[in-house]
């Protein structure tokens, strides 16, 4: 698996502590080269062993950076960036996820205040200093006060998007063990959760010990924490690897009882016990002639336990798949033969909400496009900021900008390879309008209605009516959430999925791992009242179509089928929908 992610992340740590301390430049370049060194398709860890020549070849990307990225891979480390957190000490991500808490004020409070953890700052502000401090004052230090909590909340928590991939090396790596004969991903992971804990992996071996040495022998491991004669556990770009290793006999009922989630696996439990049946990680055990079920773990007759369908399949299930594991009903709806035909990666078949350089894209509309169709695509709505509420810095495009763009558009569409959509993504709000005339809305094919502004307060009234204008087509990130960063809008789901499927607007999961947005729960909630979805990427370059999965899961956690998602239809199907 690529190491593209952890070495991007180095980069922006590097910018973020540049910025902090005022450099000027040189943190957007750093920036802007850990977005491309993100997106590039191939492993750079490959391109690094070819030396700075060959890492220069990314674009964005420097001979001073392409050094520093062969440095990391050679040594582990890069020293330049060892100093600069030697001279500005501080948790640089902890600190910057209170809202409002950006790099350059991480610099003030360490500079002025000698704040370096999320409790310096909550006793800065508690204190009243922070209001003292030249361009702050009583209303920074009080949103500073509120955010702490929000900060404290989601501390310890990795996004989806980081953990997956750490997960996937792992087991890419114990591939090419001998030892090992099994290797899956568990626990919420596993679950797709939007956020994680730690990593959790389960292997099955008749050689513990050679999986855990070889597990702690990694190189991608920074620290081994501990390790026994069948489970360990190492640190790898900051997060808790923790890996168990069964005898293959027990691997699947150790993974159905290590995936979870808690209440499945308790209401299952109840459930086989209601059938004289016991079910716990070493298997499924008839109990039904046992005078003391309780009397250990693996009293009675074991029936399943080598695979997880097995473990199903002893109490008359059907398997059901981890994404549904959260004790909504799921048991009942199997026992019932109504588990739903969930929706597969392939079903999805375009993208109606993607940035270019019109906005704060990376790439322009036929790069986009390209990448697109290189993807595996059929279609491709450009969807770029629209002025208005929460757009700053000149990002959106007025309606005579959207007018020249949607010339382009169609332009673009003429020699590309998928059906290109001219739309736009139009700010919603605090009444629920839409920023954008409604002459120009009137000659795009697709228009995502977002809110960016106004976000941590009630908002019902204001999405439903924002879904009740007769051109939108989609509502874009309906709480406007940044998971881990920032708290979305409070809504009524089931009212505004009601509005929604009333008024043909489809309710969109954003799969950007920042933002996963709706979530599973909300997801549930909108496919019980008939809305239908649309799974869409929010991508800002090529790299980034590849996030679908995150959104696919998603909605797999909220029982979405491919019926109930607009873009796993064909382009003649969309355009039917949009019109």
């Amino acid at each position: 698996m690529s190491r593209n992610a952890e070495v991007a992340a180095l980069l922006e740590e590097y910018a973020a502590l540049l910025d902090a301390q005022n450099v000027e430049y040189k943190p957007r370049v750093y920036e802007r080269a850990a977005d491309n060194v993100r997106d590039y398709p191939e492993d750079v860890e490959e391109l690094a062993a070819e030396g700075p020549d060959a890492v220069a070849d990314i674009e964005q990307v420097g001979d001073a950076i392409a050094e520093k990225i062969v440095e990391y891979f050679e040594t582990g480390h890069i020293e330049e960036l060892d100093e600069q957190r030697e001279k500005l000490p501080v948790e640089m991500g902890a600190l910057t996820r209170v809202e409002g808490v950006g790099p350059k004020t991480v610099g003030d409070l360490y500079e002025e205040l000698d704040v370096q953890t999320l409790d310096d700052l909550e006793a800065a502000a508690n204190e009243g200093r922070i209001r003292e401090l030249k361009g702050y004052g009583e209303k920074t230090e009080q949103n500073i006060r509120e955010g702490v909590e929000f900060a404290r909340q989601v501390q310890g928590r990795e996004l989806l998007g980081n953990a997956r991939p750490v997960g996937e090396q792992v087991r890419s790596y114990f591939a090419d063990v001998p030892a090992v004969g099994r290797c899956e991903l568990a626990g919420s992971l596993r679950r797709w959760r939007d956020t994680i804990g730690d990593v959790d992996l389960l292997a099955a071996s008749e050689d513990k010990q050679a999986v855990v040495d070889a597990f702690t022998d990694w190189e991608r491991a920074a620290e081994v924490i501990e390790a026994g004669t069948d489970k360990a556990a190492i640190r790898v770009e900051g997060m808790r690897v923790d890996l168990r290793v069964v005898v293959p006999d027990e691997f699947g009922s150790a993974l159905q009882y290590f995936t979870g989630s808690k209440n499945h696996n308790i209401t299952l439990r109840n459930y086989a016990i209601e059938r004289g049946m016991k079910i716990n990680e070493y298997g499924v055990f008839d109990v039904s002639n046992v005078e003391d079920p309780d009397a250990g773990q693996r009293v009675g007759k074991r029936v399943a336990g080598e695979t997880e369908e097995s473990m199903y399949a002893a109490l008359d299930l059907p398997l059901i798949p981890p994404e549904m594991r959260e004790d909504r009903g799921e048991i009942d709806a199997a026992a019932a033969g109504d588990l739903p035909d969930l929706l597969e990666e392939g079903d999805v078949r375009g993208d109606l909400h993607v940035h270019t350089t019109w906005s704060d894209g990376n790439d322009t509309i036929a790069e986009m496009a390209a990448g697109a169709a290189e993807f595996g695509h059929d279609y491709v709505c450009i969807s770029d900021h629209a002025t208005g509420p929460g757009m700053v810095g000149g990002v959106g495009l007025d309606d005579e900008d959207l007018r020249e763009q949607i010339a382009e558009v169609r332009a673009v569409d003429e020699d590309a390879d998928v059906d290109v959509l001219a739309g736009v993504e139009a700010n919603v709000d605090a009444e629920g309008d839409v920023s954008v005339a409604d002459d120009v809305l009137a000659d795009l094919d697709c228009v995502v209605a977002s809110p960016h502004s106004g976000l941590g307060t009630e908002a019902t009234d204001r999405l439903v009516a924002a879904v009740e204008h007769p051109s939108v087509d989609v509502l874009g990130h309906p709480s406007g959430r940044l998971i881990n960063q920032r708290q979305g809008l409070e809504f009524d789901v089931r009212e505004v999925a009601r509005a929604a499927a009333d008024n043909d607007v489809a309710l969109e999961v954003n799969a950007n791992p920042n933002r996963l947005d709706l979530w599973g729960g909300a997801v549930h909630v909108a496919v019980d009242e008939g809305a239908t979805l649309a799974i869409d990427t929010d991508a800002h370059s090529p790299g980034e179509y590849a996030n679908v999965r995150y959104g696919v899961h998603t909605a797999r956690r909220g029982w979405a089928e491919a019926s109930d998602v607009l873009n796993a239809r064909d382009a003649d199907g969309v355009r039917e929908f949009l019109h």
